[in-house]
């Protein structure tokens, strides 16, 4: 009897299950799809190392979906509180005819094997086909091949998400019971007729309250962007962090009082319409969710921030990679390791192989040990200067005092690499990029990250900075850093390189390393790697260098887009998991909270009708409580991201651009109108369906 009664209970509250069922669903769906990605990555083409960081993601994926478990578990819990909480009546009426409390929990049992048998079934076989387009999704971010792919189903992530879903039901039984036994009968007769108790809060202190917040939130707002050069550890970021979470409380604590007082202030938009009735029942809403808004609204924040910081980083890496990838091979060795070392003021213990080796080119190098140079082409060879007397401390001159106190973390000593102009413009006219041309007694700057390119130009911008290089002074030709970089990499990481000219007589002890860059003698992707596998570890010619003790140090075009197509991607799709899992528990806690609102409120919206409002009037109030009731969270979350994403683009400076901000907030404002405006929109809708309920019988 109890089965066929939970199964027709479930049935009959179909409407009130919808979100609750849409969320497991999608939730489902999600935990299946990322968890699914070390099956999808058998059908894709891709390299060692490609593999390496596929397994390296799906590890990180495996720890961050506990956190989401965590999460949906907590969302579970909290929707299906409310659920219960509505049927409060009914069960007072089982009750009544002589059910005890432990039927009734056997009743709600059932009804959640039955919703959560449905909705884990439904969610895998969403994820299952949902999971295909992943696969196609990161084979496109890696470059994969994939002509080998075939529909696969994961047999591990469809044991995992039911495991994870069925600790979540259980911990949701736990708490069903436990919330029926204990319910009194009184209460649960009359729970229709029982209002939250809702203090309405002195305007002055209201305002007060606002106030301080905003303040304490603007001073947050401040620290992350304008000071945000004082945040150099963890430690120092934590307070700004706290602000705005005790910032975002104090608002939504003071803002029904608020809104109220400032309404009621305009008497004629006060009084019109049904906004009385409006702004009544958003006030009660705020004043009884303080918590959940600030939470609601700190998981928006953290879902717009990252969801944007995350694909402009990828669209920055992706742009860079090709800028910054001009050449197949970039190689490095210590130039006359002994002066090298002495330089730095530390000991040398170093084979007279070793010594002998750091005096001749990379090219020789090479040759001496089995590598076969016509394998190269376009092969370039420069030497890169050092001096004792020239470092950061030095470049700074009479700033040097306002920049260590803004910025102590830097390392000060730090040698500044020099390099002839001729030399620099050899490598440049090679990777395509801008010449320059200097005079006798001129030198120039070239850096391209961010936040030491503006250090620079602090000092270059009066035209005064003069260097002394080999004991001859050099003015700057620009009064601004430029663009240029002679070492490879995945972004924009060249903290400053000091062109001079060919006559400044720099000595043969301070050549500090030399450069080695070339292209592969090969047109071909198949060519290139045979010829990149002669630089791996397994070589023949790395072998004979290992053993005796010799080092080149290096990079390729190809490992570093691998890598940093890698980075880019496992950050991507770890924000894209987050970023949609926060989105859809914000969005349910609301919707969830709006529909038990409504279904408190129908005698309200009875009365609505009794004094001559329509029906038109009282959908379009509906549409207005339930709009303001989504909206508000949202707004403050906005403001948050404007600095949010400020900060985050600056702390990933040198990989991440503004430029690439406006798509990828564009994408997220298409991501979050998708999924909250379906949530809004099916809360309305369900909304407006309950009130109608009593009215239509």
């Amino acid at each position: 009897m109890l089965f066929r009664l939970s199964f027709k209970n479930m049935k009959k509250s179909i409407k009130d299950y919808a979100i609750y069922f849409l969320t497991l669903v999608l939730g489902v769906a999600i935990f299946y799809m990322f968890n699914s990605l070390d099956s999808q990555q058998a059908m894709m083409q891709v390299s060692a190392s490609q593999r390496d960081i596929i397994k390296l993601m799906v590890g990180i994926l495996s720890y961050v979906s506990v956190f989401v478990a965590v999460v949906l578990g907590l969302l579970i819990v909290y929707a299906n509180n409310f659920l219960v909480n509505r049927r409060k009546k009914e069960f007072g009426i089982y009750i009544t005819l002589g059910m005890g409390k432990k039927q009734i929990s056997k009743i709600i049992l059932l009804e959640t094997i039955f919703i959560g048998i449905i909705s884990l079934a439904v969610g895998i076989v969403l994820g299952v086909f949902a999971s295909q387009f992943m696969s196609i999704l990161v084979a496109k971010m890696f470059k994969a091949d994939m002509t080998g792919f075939t529909f696969v189903f994961s047999k591990d992530a469809c044991i995992k998400t039911c495991i994870y879903f069925a600790v979540m039901y259980i911990a949701v039984m736990f708490f069903n019971t436990l919330t029926v036994s204990r319910y009194k009968l009184i209460n649960l007769l009359n729970a229709t007729k029982k209002n939250e108790k809702v203090k309405i809060k002195n305007p002055f202190i209201s305002i007060l309250v606002f106030i301080i917040g905003v303040s304490i939130l603007g001073y947050a707002y401040w620290k992350v962007t304008a000071d945000m050069h004082s945040m150099d550890t963890a430690e120092k970021m934590l307070p700004p962090i706290l602000m705005g979470i005790t910032g975002t409380v104090l608002v939504f604590w003071s803002l029904s009082g608020f809104i109220l007082q400032v309404v009621q202030m305009r008497r004629k938009t006060y009084l019109k319409d049904t906004n009385m009735f409006v702004l009544r029942q958003i006030n009660n809403k705020i004043n009884t969710m303080v918590a959940s808004m600030s939470v609601i609204c700190l998981m928006l924040f953290m879902t717009i921030t990252i969801l944007s910081s995350s694909l402009a980083l990828r669209n920055s890496m992706e742009r860079n990679l090709i800028e910054m990838t001009p050449v197949d091979l970039n190689l490095t060795k210590t130039a006359n390791l002994q002066e090298t070392y002495k330089k730095y003021g530390r000991e040398v213990k170093s084979t007279e192989e070793q010594r002998e080796d750091s005096k001749i080119s990379i090219i020789e190098t090479m040759e001496n040990n089995g590598f076969d140079m016509s394998n190269l082409k376009d092969v370039i060879e420069i030497p890169i200067y050092t001096t004792n007397n020239l470092n950061w401390h030095v470049f700074f001159g009479d700033k040097i005092d306002d920049i260590r106190s803004r910025y102590p973390m830097l390392q000060y000593d730090t040698k500044e690499e020099i390099i002839k102009i001729s030399d620099y413009n050899k490598v440049a006219k090679l990777y395509g990029i801008q010449e320059y041309e200097l005079n006798s007694d001129e030198y120039i700057v070239l850096c391209n990250f961010n936040s030491m390119e503006n250090l620079r130009n602090e000092v270059l911008i009066d035209g005064t900075n003069k260097l002394t290089i080999a004991g001859i002074e050099y003015k700057s030709k620009y009064n601004e850093c430029k663009d240029g970089y002679v070492l490879m990499s995945g972004s924009h990481i060249n903290t400053g390189i000091i062109l001079v000219p060919d006559d400044c007589p720099l000595k043969e002890e301070d050549k500090e390393r030399k450069l080695l860059v070339a292209n592969y003698n090969a047109t071909t992707d198949e060519d290139k790697e045979k010829i990149e596998n002669l630089l791996t570890d397994e070589s023949n010619f790395v072998q004979n260098l290992n053993n005796k003790g010799l080092e080149l140090d290096g990079s390729t075009k190809i490992s570093i887009m691998e890598a940093s197509i890698g980075l880019a991607t496992i950050v991507t799709f770890i924000a894209i998991y987050l970023g949609i899992i926060f989105l859809i528990a914000s969005s349910a806690i609301l919707a969830l909270k709006q529909l038990t609102e409504s279904s408190d409120n129908k005698q309200r919206y009875l009365i609505l009708r009794k004094i001559g409002c329509d029906e038109k009037m009282i959908n379009r109030a509906l549409f207005r409580q339930i709009g303001i009731f989504f909206a508000l969270p949202l707004i403050l979350a906005i403001i948050h991201s404007i600095f949010g994403i400020q900060f985050a683009i600056e702390v990933m400076s040198g990989l991440a651009s503004k430029n690439e901000l406006i798509p990828s907030i564009i994408a997220t404002v298409v991501v979050i109108g998708v999924i909250y405006g379906a949530y809004f929109l099916a809360t309305y809708l369900g909304s407006k369906q309950i009130i109608k309920e009593d009215f239509e019988k």
